[in-house]
C-alpha cells in the first residue's frame, strides 16, 4: 500500500504557474504509474495526466497539453505537475494518484492523496 500527501497549491492568477508535489510513503513509489486528477465544485472528477512508474510514458488531457507537466522522482518517492498558464477553469482540488496501468480512468488508482487546493482568478 503506498500513502499520498500533495502540496504546492494556492492562489495564482491567471497566467501564472504553480508546481504541485505528491509526497509518497509506504511501498516503493517506482511501482506504480502516478496520476493527476482534479474537481471543480459541482463536477466529476476528471483526469488530468499520468506518468508510467518509469517516466517514459505520460497521458495528458487535452485541456492541459502544453501548459503542465508531469515528472518524477522514485528516489525522493515524489511527483511533480508544474502547471503554466493557468487558467481560471483550471479552479479544481488536485488529486495524486497511484495504480497499475497509465490510464485515464480514475477506478484503476486504487490509492489516493487528500488533494490540494488550486485557484485561478481572473
Amino acid at each position: 500500500q503506498v500513502q499520498m500527501v500533495e502540496s504546492g497549491g494556492g492562489l495564482v492568477q491567471a497566467g501564472g504557474s504553480l508546481r504541485l508535489s505528491c509526497a509518497a510513503s509506504g511501498r516503493t513509489l517506482s511501482s506504480y504509474t502516478m496520476g493527476w486528477f482534479r474537481q471543480a465544485p459541482g463536477k466529476e472528477r476528471e483526469f488530468v495526466v499520468a506518468i508510467s512508474w518509469s517516466g517514459g510514458n505520460t497521458l495528458y488531457a487535452d485541456s492541459v497539453k502544453g501548459r503542465f507537466t508531469i515528472s518524477r522522482d522514485n528516489a525522493k518517492k515524489t511527483v511533480y505537475l508544474q502547471m503554466n498558464s493557468l487558467k481560471p477553469e483550471d479552479t479544481a482540488v488536485y488529486y495524486c494518484a497511484a495504480g497499475q496501468y497509465t490510464v485515464v480512468g480514475a477506478g484503476n488508482y486504487p490509492y489516493w492523496g487528500q488533494g490540494t487546493q488550486v485557484t485561478v482568478s481572473s
